[in-house]
């Protein structure tokens, strides 16, 4: 005989809410989520060293990819730079240089979410990993990784670059925009080539610090976004960047020659390894090795 499902017993809605609320009761109150813990310099090293590694173990493939890469996409950075600062000129004046700095700064966003490598981006990491002792012949595939990379960043930029220089690719007050930025590069002084040389290879090399340093992606993309953003409103050279500034404006008619390109490349390709290495990447290997001692 089948039992009669009528003459189940009813549970009164009053019980359950008692019940429920007895049970929250006894696991306590709600708890806040804990934020990430903050890494010490010591532990941003040794994450540095082991990105490090697999940058100096990459495939070749692998490499000129990743430079290639970022070397076209930071073109897209500067491309917006151009965009917005001709769009903005003509209604806010010389405020306009600043908006087109927040333009350039998204291309760095891309750099950096999407995992590519711009030469000087490469002398934190594996330099950490020098210092550390995991690799063998260090000194050889650090030459190897740096050179392959500013190839390979140059090669991809000036592909891109190829490719907005024809004729209705950008409007023309882009161009202009271009134009102008070009020959303030190649025509600044030297010396003060230099010096703004050594201040984009420590904002770069520093943002190989705070990306490894930061808890998430959003975190890296709003360090990549301040520091592209710092690169371009100076503007600080950086070797990649200013060498491909020259070379948009030589394709689009700029009053510029081959060799403005190379004093321009060679000065800033000097003040990078200075203001990179020297100034960002030793003294924070110091920094890290002197928390390890103690």
């Amino acid at each position: 005989m089948k039992d009669n499902p009528r003459s189940a017993p009813k549970v009164s809605r009053g019980s359950t809410n008692c019940s429920s609320a007895e049970g929250e009761h006894s696991r306590g109150p709600m708890r806040p989520l804990s934020m990430p813990r903050a890494l010490n310099p010591a532990e941003i090293f040794e994450r540095a060293a082991e990105e490090g590694k697999r940058r100096l173990d990459q495939g070749l493939l692998a490499l000129l990819a990743t430079g290639f890469i970022a070397g076209f996409t930071i073109v897209f950075g500067s491309a917006a730079q151009a965009l917005i600062h001709s769009a903005a000129q003509p209604h806010f004046g010389e405020f306009a240089s600043v908006l087109g700095a927040l333009g350039f700064a998204v291309g760095v966003v891309f750099l950096i979410v999407g995992r590519a490598e711009l030469f000087s981006e490469n002398f934190f990491d594996p330099i950490a990993t020098a210092f550390e002792g995991r690799e063998r012949r260090v000194f050889r595939r650090l030459l190897r990784l740096w050179a392959l990379t500013l190839a390979l960043n140059i090669a991809g930029g000036a592909l891109l670059v190829l490719i907005f220089s024809v004729d209705g690719a950008l409007h023309e007050g882009a161009r202009e925009s271009i134009v102008a930025l070009a020959e303030e590069l190649a025509n600044r002084a030297p010396l003060a080539t230099f010096v703004r040389s050594i201040v984009g290879g420590a904002l770069v090399a520093l943002l190989s610090f705070l990306v490894v340093a930061a808890q998430g992606s959003g975190a890296r993309a709003m360090m990549a976004f301040a520091v592209g953003f710092m690169l371009a409103l100076g503007p600080f050279e950086h070797v990649v960047v200013s060498m491909l500034h020259i070379l948009f404006g030589l394709f689009i008619g700029a009053d510029l020659a081959v060799h403005h390109l190379a004093k321009i490349g060679a000065i800033s390709l000097v003040g990078n390894l200075v203001g990179g290495i020297g100034l960002v990447t030793l003294s924070h290997a110091a920094q890290a090795l002197g928390e390890q001692d103690s």
